[in-house]
């Protein structure tokens, strides 16, 4: 699906460490470790071992003490025999009372096939890899205190599927029947969550999902997933930078539906007539929207039978707000390919501009082609996150084992068929009364872009009835929006906020 996040290791270059002849940042302290037990070494792979931590961070001023427990829970096949081992981090507070009223938040990252590593560090979690306030890597690599973390309202834990992190597949035969496929992956990722919450004694807390890019796909799946197979009820699910869910869209909305992001991110780079450019960018966005919805879509369905003269009216609107010429988009017939886009729209200047987050610029071999040779914002990500998600589990967590940490594994082939997890989620809402849901998505994200995901909410719910439990969220940065340090406070208060909020009031009863 085009809209669903590709995860390849592409190389990097360009202006990726902004401060080269800046004097190196110290390095950041280390968490305040108060108490670890002992561990053994996992090898050959144990799918059921456990390590305890105990730590104290703050959080917006306050205190909070915490356990991390890190290790591996079974995946349990129909005759009950441990089919593979996921490895997990989950975050429990401490000092609270009433479990039964602590909201338990169960985390999963994209791909497929990518480990839980990217919100784990960089977003919901207690501890930050070191990073600068833009999201660059920076040296010495290293963990620090995350003060916008979420543990300070719910318990978190971070889940590694099949051939992700150190979780692995304990049978040689079948495993991408059982594990490889949209909804191979929900049906044991669902027994999995009920395996885990029972062993931690959570079935009265309230509970929410959320998932990034692939984990979107994955978390609203499981939303009726484990209604129907765990009996298992949620209060919230939360999809960050969201693939297309398993709405079909067609030719025509498929090119008309990137005008958005592609007038977002020009903004960004100052390619927009000056009228556009000296306005906000939310402020400069809804005239996009409303030409895009009303007018664009229309024109497009026409094809070849538009008349001459509105077709150049098009072209010359989209080549307002898109930073392109009218020129290429007329050759394009208005169907302007993403690829194309990340390498033209700055083509003249030198540079092409990133898939996942706009803002990164790249520099190829030439300035010909149709496509940039690389994706220039991956591997800069990469670069900060694989040597702190080390350091951070085995020196931070005494998670000790000599298996490869797999940020990207292999789950190939994975199996797309017959993918209805937009409908899963609302018919969950629908079933349950107490079930919201919150869609956060990056302006510079052209991977899984934010236009398209609104239109996620008004395909999803086609009736309306709905949309009060419904909402959205935008900030100025891209796929993994929590890497801007403005967006990561944020979004994370969006969270916060999302679960206080969604929390029935004592004696509402689930009803319509």
């Amino acid at each position: 699906m085009k809209k669903i996040l590709t995860l390849l290791l592409f190389t990097v270059c360009g202006d990726i460490i902004q401060a080269q002849n800046k004097p190196a940042p110290a390095a950041p302290p280390p968490p305040s470790v108060e108490k670890t037990t002992s561990v053994s070494v996992s090898i050959p792979f144990d799918p059921d071992n456990q390590v305890v931590t105990q730590f104290t961070t703050t959080i917006k001023g306050q205190k909070v003490p915490f356990a991390a427990t890190t290790g591996t829970m079974p995946v349990w096949d129909e005759d009950d025999k441990a089919i593979a081992g996921l490895f997990y981090t989950y975050y429990e507070r401490t000092d609270v009372k009433d479990k039964a009223a602590r909201p338990l938040v169960i985390s999963f990252n994209g791909g497929p096939g990518s480990a839980s590593v990217w919100m784990h560090i960089a977003y919901t979690g207690p501890h930050l890899l070191n990073i600068d306030d833009e999201g660059y890597p920076v040296q010495p690599y290293g963990i620090k205190e995350n003060p916008y973390s979420i543990l300070d309202v719910a318990d978190i834990v971070f889940v590694n599927p099949v051939n992700t992190g150190y979780s692995r597949a304990l049978i040689k035969e079948g495993v991408a029947a059982k594990f490889f496929g949209v909804n191979a992956d929900i049906k044991y990722l669902a027994s999995w969550i009920g395996t885990f919450v029972t062993r931690t004694n959570r079935w009265a807390s309230p509970k929410y999902l959320i998932g990034e890019s692939y984990g979107t796909t994955r978390v609203s799946g499981l939303a009726l997933a484990l209604q129907n197979n765990e009996w298992m009820y949620l209060n919230g699910v939360i999809l960050v930078s969201p693939t297309d869910l398993g709405i079909e869209r067609g030719v025509v909305s498929d090119a008309a539906l990137n005008l958005p992001y592609f007038a977002a991110t020009a903004w960004f780079h100052k390619m927009l007539p000056a009228d556009l450019q000296q306005k906000d960018l939310t402020d400069m966005l809804p005239e996009v929207e409303n030409f895009t919805i009303n007018e664009l879509l229309s024109a497009i369905s026409r094809g070849g039978f538009l008349e001459e003269a509105k077709r150049k009216e098009i072209a010359a609107k989209m080549a307002r707000y898109s930073g392109l010429s009218e020129k290429v988009i007329l050759q394009n017939n208005l169907q302007v390919p993403t690829d194309f886009f990340w390498k033209e729209l700055l083509r003249d200047k030198g540079f092409t501009v990133g898939r996942l987050d706009s803002r990164y610029r790249g520099i190829d071999r030439q300035d010909a082609g149709m496509r940039p040779d690389f994706n220039s914002e991956l591997t800069s990500w990469l670069h900060s996150f694989t040597p702190a998600i080390n350091i951070y589990l085995r020196n931070d967590l005494n998670y000790k084992t000599d298996l490869k940490y797999l940020m990207f594994g292999p789950v190939s082939p994975w199996d797309r068929t017959n993918d209805k997890t937009a409908e899963n989620l609302r018919q969950a809402m629908a079933q349950n009364p107490y079930l919201h849901l919150m869609v956060q998505s990056g302006y510079y994200d052209g991977a899984c872009d934010y236009f398209n995901a609104k239109y996620n909410l008004w395909q999803m719910d086609p009736s309306g009835r709905l949309k009060d439990r419904m909402s959205w969220k935008g900030y100025r940065s891209g796929h993994m929006m929590y890497l801007r340090k403005e967006d990561l406070q944020t979004a994370n208060e969006d969270i916060r906020q999302f679960i206080k909020q969604s929390l029935p009031k004592p004696g509402q009863p689930a009803k319509h």
